[in-house]
């Protein structure tokens, strides 16, 4: 693996996030902070190098290796919460010569046209917003899942499911599930048990509490829910959103296009951005009020409610509304956070699902770091320390025609889905991998490269 010269601006969620990781990869990471506390936190905690200062300063750059007439750093990723502060620092770093510059965008407009970053010399323009309405609107298609991702363009995805007692998989092998429902395409690549967990092998036995990463088919879910919880996601009707920002009128949106019959109910406390979105948004009802607010809650009929998702700025006061919307009678709550120690927190409250923006860009910019000729996304699931990755299958890899249990991957790899000639399928031992094939490649975030190496797959 070729060692990168990484620049991170912003040691926020996502700054450090992505410095941990590339860290740990053995790359030289110089992350530039002006924050006191959080550069000092990361001093502490990781091996990289930290400058002082506002990253859109160009004498603090040149501190951090960016300086003209020609930088050796090889990459800026700037992703502190100022738009104006990711986008400058990315300009000054292309004029000194960086190759690849990376900006992080709050602001919608940014990202609604590949324009603004082709003028501005910004080689990826990345909102977390809409990938997070996405996974916000999977979760409330799927209910029996707390966590979703999609692969080959939504055709397949990454959901989890618990195994409840009175699952019909209890007590038989994978192997023998798989014989005796041939015409489901799903792999199990991964299953938490008593606070551990595994990859599983042909001759695995769920067990009633186990929860399962199983890659499938959308078109499939239903029959896996009927399997693993012995039920069936009714047909959304009606959604409560509490929180006017962003995610929030994303969510809305996509909800309005996905869904034409669903009842859609807003609430935020101001009144000022009440009245815009009732301009900007089509169906959904824009109500004036607290979303932790019993009595409108009520009215509202959040009693019964499909989905009940809480997308304000404020962590704490998300999770308390989800729990609230929970207790209240709502079939399903999801809370968006933005610190990761939140998401470990979700066995002991009564929120079906937490969704992390800051996680999913993260998984974004690594991705392009990493990966940046790779055929699709990376998803990194951070509760098992595992990556999902699209490839493609080159015509001078050295796997092509040799047996895929011959590969010779190493102990937490797999092929977990094949995309070939318009159809998609599970592939199984004997499956012969062909040249242009696509492929979604789990493994543990250590194994990933490996495994790369193997498919004879260059990504970077």
């Amino acid at each position: 693996m070729i060692q990168l010269k990484v620049v991170v601006v912003g040691a926020g969620e996502v700054g450090y996030t992505v410095a941990k990781s590339l860290s740990q990869q053995g790359h030289d990471v110089t992350l530039v902070e002006k924050d006191e506390m959080r550069a000092s936190k990361v001093e502490n905690e990781l091996d990289v190098m930290v400058v002082r200062g506002n990253g859109a300063r160009p004498p603090i750059l040149e501190k951090a290796g960016i300086a003209q007439p020609k930088s050796d750093v090889d990459i800026l990723i700037a992703c502190t919460d100022h738009d104006e502060v990711n986008i400058l620092a990315c300009w000054i770093a292309k004029r000194a010569g960086v190759p690849k510059v990376i900006s992080r965008a709050r602001g919608l407009e940014y990202t609604d046209s590949p324009e603004w970053a082709r003028e501005l010399g910004i080689d990826v323009m990345i909102s977390p917003e809409r990938s997070v309405a996405r996974q916000i609107e999977e979760l409330l298609s799927v209910s029996a899942s707390d966590y979703s991702a999609e692969f080959f363009g939504g055709v397949a995805g990454l959901y989890t499911f618990k195994v409840s007692k009175e699952s019909p998989l209890i007590g038989h092998t994978l192997k023998d599930v798989r014989a005796k429902h041939p015409s489901i395409m799903a792999l199990i690549a991964y299953v938490e048990r008593d606070g551990g967990g595994f990859v599983p092998f042909g001759e695995t036995k769920l067990q009633p509490g186990d929860l399962c990463f199983v890659i499938t088919l959308k078109g499939q879910l239903g029959e896996l829910e009927e399997l693993f919880q012995r039920q069936k996601s009714r047909k959304l009707r009606r959604v409560i959103i509490v929180g006017g920002g962003k995610i929030g009128f994303r969510v809305a949106k996509r909800l309005e296009s996905r869904y034409p019959q669903l009842d859609i109910r807003l609430i935020d406390q101001d009144r000022e951005k009440c009245d815009k979105l009732a301009r900007e948004l089509e169906r959904t009802i824009v109500l004036v009020g607290d979303g932790a607010d019993e009595e409108l809650l009520r009215r509202e009929g959040v009693e019964g409610v499909d989905g009940f998702v809480a997308t304000t700025a404020n962590d704490e006061r998300n999770i308390l509304m989800g729990v609230i919307g929970k207790a209240l009678g709502a079939n399903k709550s999801i809370a968006v956070v933005r610190r990761g120690f939140f998401e470990k927190l979700d066995k002991y409250l009564p929120v079906d699902a937490m969704v992390n923006p800051n996680e999913a860009l993260a998984s974004v910019i690594m991705r392009y770091v990493l990966y940046p000729s790779a055929a699709g996304g990376l998803s990194i699931i951070e509760r098992i320390d595992a990556e999902i990755l699209e490839v493609t299958i080159s015509k001078d890899s050295s796997a092509l025609g040799v047996k895929i249990s011959e590969i010779g991957f190493p102990k937490g790899a797999l092929i977990a889905l094949v995309y070939r000639r318009g159809q998609v399928f599970v592939p199984t031992g004997d499956t012969k991998l062909e040249d242009g094939d696509q492929v979604v490649l789990f493994a543990s975030s250590d194994k990933m490269q490996q495994a790369l190496d193997i498919l004879g797959v260059k990504v970077s």
